[in-house]
């Protein structure tokens, strides 16, 4: 009862949970949040000071009494009481602009919640989500798993008994799931995904030239000229800038596609050695659909240059990267707010009160 009520003074809302970015989708208004996970904490007080984009741009960059910190690790909450301080942000950010008609009353941050965690999560870290959502105003909080949430975005049929494939490349985890019948029948979780590219980025750079650069830097250059298989132009250069080991002076170097690609393969290797592994795990029916309709990539990492066809000439299947496919989960997780009955078969556990 107190729930439909609700309803008329709170937004529903979606959020894809990452260890990199999280996204906020409204029911009804589409994706309204697209922010950094970092928070910026005082040391000695625990006081948020910043929440966001805002949080990030201080990252490296922090007086002693202030610290930035990402309060998800690998997919999961490592820090509570800083996720649960930005989700309440998140979500009085959301009901902070009011609607039209009915919807013009100032909105109460009471929503239904579905959140997109990793499928590999532990029990208690589940809960640990839930609890969060439930402590920062939400009044019912879901979980969905995030290669089903992606696959959900991503427009494909999972209530079919048919056999689809999702690889969602994250920044802490790489989700790897063949779906039917609205379930995932195998699937695999990985706590390796963009975090640790740039990891790669940063040990190629200190054992190649003894040079340290930081992890934001290392992202600007996986973003920039990074890849996974040789696509356009090989020879793209870009200029780095961080410590010398040898003397600590500053120092600036060019850098090749070529290299940059060598200190990602280990990682690249890893993804493809277990999507190969799934593969092998699946029943051949599943098997015969994937291979009509492909691999699907979701996630940041997808947008990795050239891994859809490095995933290709490994597997020789056909892949293909979903559309928009940084926002497939958050999308997911709203599709599956406008369906509640497919919510009750994709859910990991009942909503809480």
């Amino acid at each position: 009862m107190f729930g439909s009520i609700w309803q008329f003074f709170s937004h529903d809302i979606g959020i894809d949970l990452g260890t990199v970015n999280t996204l906020v989708l409204v029911k009804g208004k589409g994706i309204v949040i697209r922010e950094p996970t970092v928070v910026a904490l005082h040391k000695k007080t625990r006081q948020v000071l910043a929440i966001g984009t805002e949080a990030k741009r201080m990252l490296g960059r922090t007086p002693a009494a202030i610290e930035a910190v990402r309060p998800l690790r690998d997919g999961v909450i490592s820090d509570f009481d800083t996720t649960e301080a930005m989700l309440r942000y998140f979500i009085h950010k959301v009901h902070e602009s009011p609607g039209k008609g009915i919807f013009s009353l100032p909105k109460i941050p009471k929503p239904r919640v579905v959140v997109g965690i990793p499928s590999g999560v532990t029990e208690v870290e589940r809960r640990a989500v839930q609890d969060a959502c439930i402590s920062a105003g939400a009044r019912e909080a879901y979980l969905i798993e995030e290669p089903m949430a992606a696959a959900i975005g991503a427009k494909l049929p999972v209530e079919d008994p048919e056999g689809v494939m999702v690889v969602d490349i994250g920044g802490g985890t790489t989700e790897i799931a063949v779906i039917s019948l609205g379930g995932m029948v195998i699937n695999k979780s990985l706590r390796i995904a963009g975090d640790e590219l740039d990891e790669e980025i940063i040990n190629y750079m200190r054992t190649r030239y003894g040079m340290l650069i930081g992890e934001r830097t290392a992202e600007e250059v996986k973003i920039e000229i990074g890849s996974a298989f040789p696509v356009g132009k090989d020879d793209m250069v870009t200029v780095i800038r961080g410590r010398d080991l040898s003397n600590g002076l500053p120092k600036s170097l060019k850098v090749t596609a070529a290299e940059i690609r060598e200190a990602l393969t280990p990682i690249v290797s890893q993804m493809i050695t277990a999507i190969a592994e799934i593969l092998e795990e699946t029943p051949p029916e599943l098997l015969t659909d994937i291979v009509e309709r492909g691999i699907y990539l979701a996630g940041g990492g997808a947008l990795l240059r050239g891994l859809d066809k490095r995933i290709a000439e490994e597997t020789k299947l056909p892949v293909y990267v979903a559309d928009d496919p940084l926002t497939t989960v958050v999308r997911g997780c709203g599709e599956v707010l406008n369906n509640l009955d497919l919510l009750s078969k994709v859910k990991v556990t009942g909503g809480l009160r």
